[in-house]
């Protein structure tokens, strides 16, 4: 059970953030979501889909590091062997909360920056500081507070992106069938990828509105991540020995 509160200099003067990655950290994520303005860096890497969330039924994207829940195969020595981590995971353990305010007889909302006391990283004897000595943000919170900014800006543009390509109908599910040297099988069902043969069918407006957008761009990174599931492959035959 998380345990965010609002983070400030005062009570949290002491506090630090362990920066290492293990599954000792929570970081046995077999996956986690992206958005359009980060696939250039995360296609590098990462084979990107779509999930859809079962209570809402709406479509997120998302970052595959494994091919079964709580399998991350970019996790190796504490460190996390790729040169790039989606900021959905790097973020971690600070979260974004929202704070009501009246201002003129009107409610209004501001983000305010949280922290979960419970996340295993956070404590008071290694790792990073939050605060200076006498006050003040420390280099490490200010990075950690641009991307938060970066991730809520990029989720919203994500619900846009997503929504446009619903629209479209360039949403396809799929099962993928992974077969690896040891002769085991996986399967996984429920994501979701691009219709390629309905993108190649849209007209020259839409194409271009897409690409005014930036999401014409999203969608063919998002396509080429897919190469990286031989990554994942490789990487799991690694583990096995084979």
């Amino acid at each position: 059970m998380a345990n965010n509160v609002l983070l400030n200099s005062i009570d949290h003067q002491n506090i630090k953030v362990i920066t290492e990655h293990s599954a000792t950290y929570g970081d046995n994520v077999w996956y986690a979501p992206t958005f359009p303005s980060e696939f250039k860096s995360v296609q590098a890497y990462y084979p990107i889909f779509f999930n859809k969330d079962p209570n809402t039924g709406k479509f997120f994207s998302i970052a595959l590091f494994g091919f079964q829940d709580q399998e991350n195969l970019f996790l190796q020595d504490k460190k996390w062997q790729a040169a790039y981590i989606p900021l959905t995971v790097a973020r971690l353990p600070f979260l974004i909360g929202v704070q009501k305010n009246h201002e003129l007889g009107e409610e209004k909302q501001q983000r305010m920056l949280h922290i979960d006391l419970d996340n295993p990283r956070v404590n008071q004897q290694q790792g990073e500081a939050l605060f200076m000595p006498h006050g003040g943000n420390t280099p490490f919170l200010d990075r950690a507070a641009d991307m938060l900014e970066i991730i809520h800006h990029g989720l919203v543009d994500n619900a846009a992106f997503i929504e446009q390509l619903v629209n479209l109908q360039l949403l396809e599910s799929f099962t993928l069938d992974i077969t690896l040297n040891d002769n085991s099988q996986y399967q996984m069902l429920g994501f979701y990828t691009i219709n390629e043969e309905k993108l190649s069918e849209l007209n020259d407006e839409t194409l271009g509105q897409l690409h005014q957008q930036g999401y014409l761009q999203a969608i063919y990174m998002m396509i080429a991540s897919h190469a990286n599931v031989r990554t994942l492959m490789n990487k799991k035959n690694a583990q096995l020995g084979l």
